[in-house]
C-alpha cells in the first residue's frame, strides 16, 4: 500500500469511517540529553537529540572505537516499529566525535545477513581507508571484523555509512555523523552544539521492514531516526550561541529546514568553513542528499519554536491522496447513503484535512496516518521531520518536556466586535474595511 492509496482503509472510497475516540497521542515528550564534557578551548561537545555519542578510548595514543553494524528494531514513534539495520543497536548510528589531529582506530563488526564497508563521507583518509566495496578494499564477510585506522586532519561536519549495496543499506539506516572538533576553535565560541540527521523512509501499512527500493513517494520522514512527536526537543538558552549540524544521507530528497522565531547564518558546509564575508542570513537552509550544513544563531525570543522540513508532505505520517479532490464538495447525501450500510461514515477532506490526526479512526496495525502530538494549545497536526527548539532563559533548569508560558496578553486569540469596530472593521462584513474595496 504505497503513499497515495494509504487512505483506502475500511472500505474507503472518497472518504473513510471515522470514530472518535477523544484526544490521542499524549504522549510524554523525549527528554532532552544531558551536556557533556568540553572539546578543546572550550568548544561544547556534541548533543545527539534521540541519540549516543561513540565511546572512544585511548590505547597508546590512538582513539579507539568500536562500530557493529545489524539488524535492529526501531520505534520511529509511539506505534510505529520496523526493523532497520544499524550501527551499535540505533539508526542512525552513534555519533562519531574527535578532535583535528587525532589517530583513529575504528573496529566495524558486520551483523548484517550480507557484507558491507564503512565509508567515511566528506573526511580526507589515505585511500586504502575510504570504504568503497571492491574499490578500495574487500567487503567486510558477515560475522568478520575490519579495522580502519586513519589521522582526522580537517575539522568539519561529516557522516559515514556503508558502501556495499548501497540502496539497500543506507535506505535501511545503516548511517551516522562524524564530527571533528578543530584544535583551535574558529569564529565566536558557541554554547550549544546540536547534531540533527534526516532521512527518509517507505514503510507500507503493517508492514515489518521499511522498502529499500523505494525511489519516491517516501512516507516517514525522521530526525535522528525519530518522527514528530517522538522527535527530541532541541533546549537552549536566549542569548546563548547555538550551532545545529545537519545531515542528509536519505535516498533521494533534499530537506529545506526551516526554524520559526529567528534567523542564522550557514557557517560550514561538509567541504569545509564558510568564510564570515561569505555568510549571510536565513530562516530556510537547504540541505541536499549526501550533504551537511552548518547553522548558528543566537535566539532572542523566548517559546515553543518549531523547526521543520518546509516540503509539506515531510511533516506528514504515510499520509497520501490517492482519492479525488473533496475540497468544497458536498457530500451530505452520499454520507447519508454511506450510513445505511456502514454507520459513522463521513467523507474526508471536504473542508481540508485539518484535525483528522485528532480522530481515532480504523487504521492498520503498525501506521500512523497522518498522526502529529498534543500541543500546550490544541493537537499539532504536524509529524514527521519535526521538531521542537525551546528557547528559555534559564535552560539548565527547565524542563526539556515542558511547555512555555507565555506572559499575559501575548497569545492570540478572539478578536472582540468593539475593538474590530474601534479599529475601523465591521465584525458583519467579513473582516473587511470599509475601503478594502469588498
Amino acid at each position: 500500500m504505497d503513499r497515495r492509496s494509504f487512505i483506502h482503509v475500511g472500505g474507503l472510497a472518497a472518504g473513510a469511517a471515522l470514530i472518535s475516540r477523544g484526544v490521542a497521542h499524549a504522549q510524554e515528550r523525549p527528554a532532552a540529553p544531558p551536556r557533556r564534557g568540553a572539546a578543546p578551548g572550550a568548544q561544547p561537545a556534541v548533543v545527539t537529540p534521540n541519540g549516543s555519542t561513540l565511546p572512544l578510548r585511548v590505547v597508546d595514543g590512538v582513539k579507539v572505537g568500536h562500530l557493529v553494524v545489524g539488524p535492529l528494531e526501531h520505534e520511529f514513534a509511539p506505534g510505529l516499529k520496523c526493523e532497520v539495520w544499524g550501527y551499535n543497536g540505533s539508526t542512525p548510528g552513534p555519533t562519531i566525535e574527535a578532535v583535528e589531529g587525532d589517530r583513529l582506530r575504528i573496529y566495524v563488526t558486520n551483523s548484517l545477513p550480507e557484507p558491507s564497508t564503512v565509508h567515511w563521507h566528506g573526511l580526507v583518509v589515505p585511500n586504502g581507508m575510504d570504504g568503497v566495496a571492491g574499490l578500495n578494499q574487500r567487503p567486510i564477510p558477515p560475522g568478520e571484523t575490519y579495522v580502519y585506522e586513519f589521522v582526522v586532519r580537517h575539522p568539519g561536519t561529516y557522516m559515514y555509512h556503508s558502501h556495499f549495496d548501497e540502496m539497500t543499506q543506507i535506505a535501511l539506516g545503516a548511517v551516522g555523523m562524524f564530527v571533528v572538533h578543530p584544535r583551535r576553535p574558529r569564529g565566536p565560541r558557541v554554547d550549544r552544539d546540536f547534531v540533527l540527521m534526516t532521512h527518509e523512509w517507505k514503510i507500507n501499512a503493517g508492514a515489518r521492514r521499511p522498502d529499500p527500493n523505494a525511489m519516491s513517494d517516501f512516507n516517514v520522514l525522521t530526525f535522528n531516526g525519530k518522527a514528530f512527536p517522538a522527535t527530541a526537543p532541541l533546549l537552549v538558552g536566549r542569548g546563548e550561541r547555538v550551532r545545529i549540524r545537519l545531515g542528509n544521507l536519505g535516498p533521494m530528497d533534499h530537506h529545506p529546514i526551516h526554524i520559526h522565531g529567528l534567523w542564522f547564518h550557514v557557517t560550514a558546509t561538509d567541504g569545509g568553513y564558510v568564510p564570515e564575508s561569505a555568510q549571510y542570513p536565513e530562516t530556510t537552509v537547504l540541505v541536499p542528499v549526501g550533504s551537511t550544513r552548518v547553522i548558528e544563531f543566537v535566539p532572542e525570543e523566548p517559546g515553543d519554536w518549531a523547526m521543520h522540513c518546509h516540503m509539506t508532505h515531510h511533516t506528514m505520517m504515510q499520509m497520501g491522496h490517492d482519492v479525488p479532490n473533496m475540497v468544497g464538495a458536498d457530500t451530505r447525501a452520499l454520507d447519508r447513503r454511506m450510513r445505511r450500510v456502514m454507520p459513522g461514515y463521513m467523507t474526508m477532506g471536504t473542508t481540508g484535512m485539518g484535525g483528522m490526526g485528532e480522530m481515532e479512526m480504523p487504521i492498520p496495525a503498525n501506521s500512523l496516518p497522518m498522526r502529529g502530538g498534543a500541543g500546550p494549545f490544541s493537537y499539532i497536526d504536524m509529524g514527521g521531520m519535526f521538531t521542537v527548539l525551546k528557547v528559555r532563559d534559564e535552560p539548565d533548569k527547565a524542563d526539556p518536556n515542558g511547555w512555555y508560558t507565555h506572559p499575559a496578553g501575548t497569545v492570540a486569540g478572539p478578536a472582540s466586535a468593539d475593538r474590530m469596530r474601534a479599529d475601523g472593521i465591521d465584525p458583519a462584513s467579513g473582516g473587511k474595511t470599509p475601503d478594502s474595496g469588498g
